[in-house]
């Protein structure tokens, strides 16, 4: 006779990440779809368009994203069907990113926040990671007063950031140092592309600068993008790569900590748990 199979230790069960469903997969797409709009739309407006005159337009962008946020949150529900303490964890690691941000405010671009939001987007996924990324942003905003036009582009480059670290491949299966080496990757790519789509809302309405990296109404777009790529030269990569430096370092002393707790606490929080009812016992 065959000798019964091991039986695997509760604690140590297969962990997966919140999958996307079609409900979820809408409300991302629409909301990205809303965020490269208002990220983009100058680069092909025309020169008699009054750019200028929108730039405090932010504020109607701020009030569509709202919904759309919370769209996404109750299809995520609505798909995997979470409960109450998935729910509370999701606030408990924005509160936690809000509270890093500040630290290295004003510090050459440190921003140690950054790789708690990869770490947690690769365990909570695509859907509460982009949820989970706007949400530490806006709690940011209003911890250190930075509550501007800017806020709502913020909301959504940290979300896209967390959302891209939520599909991630192997989420399921990779482990260990490649998995860290992965993050770190990510984390540090992400930093830098995170600085370079906030540089592309505010430079065209950096009005009255007659110098070779100043955004042109109306010119071709290939022109404006060569002067947005000097203008992110000039201006941002000392930020940018100071914060990429500092995501890989986090996340290779501190991330297999921080995923081990992750992961914990996703499975006490059921997320993806089969719920069963049983009859009462004899």
């Amino acid at each position: 006779m065959s000798p019964a199979p091991p039986v695997r230790p509760a604690g140590a069960r297969r962990i997966r990440p919140v999958r996307l469903g079609p409900r979820s997969v809408g409300a991302l797409a629409l909301v990205s779809a809303v965020g490269v709009v208002a990220f983009g739309w100058p680069l092909i407006a025309s020169g008699d368009s009054g750019l200028g005159a929108h730039a405090q337009d932010a504020p109607w962008l701020f009030a569509a994203l709202l919904p759309l946020l919370l769209a996404v949150v109750v299809a995520t529900i609505a798909d995997v069907g979470l409960d109450a303490k998935a729910i509370a964890m999701l606030g408990v690691l924005a509160a936690a990113g809000a509270a890093l941000r500040p630290l290295g405010a004003g510090t050459a671009g440190i921003e140690p926040m950054f790789f708690l939001m990869v770490l947690s987007g690769r365990v909570l996924g695509p859907g509460f990671g982009f949820v989970l990324g706007a949400v530490s942003m806006f709690a940011s905003a209003l911890l250190t007063g930075g509550v501007g036009p800017w806020m709502p582009f913020q909301m959504l480059s940290m979300g896209w950031v967390c959302m891209g670290a939520g599909l991630l491949p192997g989420a399921e299966t990779l482990r260990g140092r490649g998995e860290l080496w992965l993050l770190a990757a990510y984390g540090a790519v992400s930093s830098v592309l995170y600085g370079t789509v906030m540089n592309l809302q505010g430079w065209p309405y950096l009005g009255g600068l007659a110098t070779g990296v100043s955004f042109v109404p109306g010119d071709p777009v290939g022109e404006n993008l060569a002067r947005f790529v000097a203008y992110c030269l000039a201006t941002s990569l000392g930020w940018d790569l100071p914060r990429a430096v500092v995501t890989v370092l986090l996340s290779l002393a501190l991330g297999p900590a921080v995923l081990k707790a992750l992961r914990r606490a996703t499975r006490r929080a059921a997320f993806e748990a089969q719920v069963t009812f049983e009859g009462p016992k004899p």
